[in-house]
C-alpha cells in the first residue's frame, strides 16, 4: 500500500555532491512530516533533516548548512541536497514519512563518500 521508493544515492568524493529523491505513494503526503534518517555500520538510526506539512525544517547538526531538504507536494517526493560530502556521511539513507500513529520507511540507498 504504502511505498517510499528512494534514488540518488551511490558513489561520490569528498567534497562532492548528491542529491536523494523519495516518492511517496498510498499516503496523503502534503500533510506528511517527511524526514530522512542515516544509518552508518555499527551505529543507531539517526535523523538528518526534516521537512514539516508547513514547511519548517529541522536538520542534524553534523549536517548544518551543508543539507537541504525540501519537498514538492505536487510530486509527492522530498529530496535531500547533499553538499560538501564527507567521508563520515557514508550510510544508508532512509527515507520517513509520518503523521501521528502513522509511520512508513523507505528501502534504504547507500550513500559512499570516499577517494
Amino acid at each position: 500500500q504504502v511505498q517510499l521508493v528512494e534514488s540518488g544515492g551511490g558513489l561520490v568524493q569528498p567534497g562532492g555532491s548528491l542529491r536523494l529523491s523519495c516518492a511517496a505513494s498510498g499516503i496523503s503526503f502534503s500533510i506528511y512530516t517527511m524526514a530522512w534518517y542515516r544509518q552508518a555500520p555499527g551505529k543507531q538510526r539517526d535523523l538528518v533533516a526534516a521537512i514539516t506539512s508547513g514547511g519548517s525544517t529541522n536538520y542534524a547538526d553534523s549536517v548544518k548548512g551543508r543539507f537541504t531538504i525540501s519537498r514538492d507536494n505536487a510530486k509527492n517526493t522530498v529530496y535531500l541536497q547533499m553538499n560538501s560530502l564527507k567521508a563520515e556521511d557514508t550510510a544508508v539513507y532512509y527515507c520517513n514519512a509520518q503523521f501521528f500513529r502513522n509511520n512508513n520507511w523507505g528501502q534504504g540507498t547507500q550513500v559512499t563518500v570516499s577517494s
